[in-house]
């Protein structure tokens, strides 16, 4: 499944589009605000695909019968661009675990690049919802290679992946590579550079999110 929220009529768009304003994304805590919000929206919306369980609830007057949600989750992000999509995620599913990958392009001369695992945290994925996210999907390798080392730690139930902005190839890699697995993202733009960069995207989140880094 792939739900694709710029199709929708939400507020959240207005996050996406403050986001690729190059005037309003040089403001930090801007960005970064929107970026979580766009995160809480997104995980709204895939809230509306997990499983609940009636539940009774003592009020002061009786009781309510209550929907609450029965799936575990686990909230994996990629850093470092995903810290505030994942605090977003986080407000969404408050009692949710939480697992980090730290992953980055490796680049060669020519320009070609390779995606690099430097690090994970991630508690056991037996029998529960995983639900794996980055801001950028553009060539959807760092994804791809960070699925399948969390893999590692068992076999989920459910797989969501979630991204503000994604590319149409991007999404065909990871559909391809995943095909039970769900896409939920913010915009879909149909064209990459020649550096696998998001064409109009919005630039490097995780530059933008937290300054520039030097480069190797």
């Amino acid at each position: 499944m792939i739900f694709n929220l710029s199709e929708t009529s939400h507020i959240a768009n207005r996050y996406v589009a403050e986001m690729r304003d190059v005037r309003k994304q040089q403001d930090r805590l801007r960005f970064r605000h929107n970026l979580e919000r766009l995160g809480l929206a997104l995980g709204f919306e895939l809230s509306r695909k997990l499983n609940y369980t009636p539940t009774d609830v003592e009020t002061p007057l009786g009781v309510a019968t209550c929907a609450l949600p029965s799936d575990k989750l686990v909230l994996a992000t990629i850093l470092r661009a995903g810290l505030p999509f994942h605090q977003g995620l986080l407000e969404a599913f408050e009692d949710a675990e939480c697992a980090f990958v730290s992953a980055y392009r490796k680049t060669h001369k020519g320009g070609s690049f390779e995606i690099k695992l430097e690090y994970i945290s991630c508690p056991n994925l037996d029998g529960k919802v995983l639900v794996l996210a980055d801001p950028m999907l553009a060539t959807g390798a760092s994804l791809i290679i960070a699925a399948k080392a969390l893999l590692e730690y068992g076999t989920p139930e459910k797989i969501h992946f979630v991204t503000a902005i994604a590319s149409t190839y991007g999404v065909e890699q990871v559909t391809r590579a995943f095909p039970d697995a769900s896409i939920w993202m913010g915009a879909l733009d149909e064209e990459l550079t020649a550096k696998s960069y998001i064409v109009p995207g919005l630039g490097d989140a995780g530059d933008l999110a937290f300054g520039e880094k030097m480069q190797e």
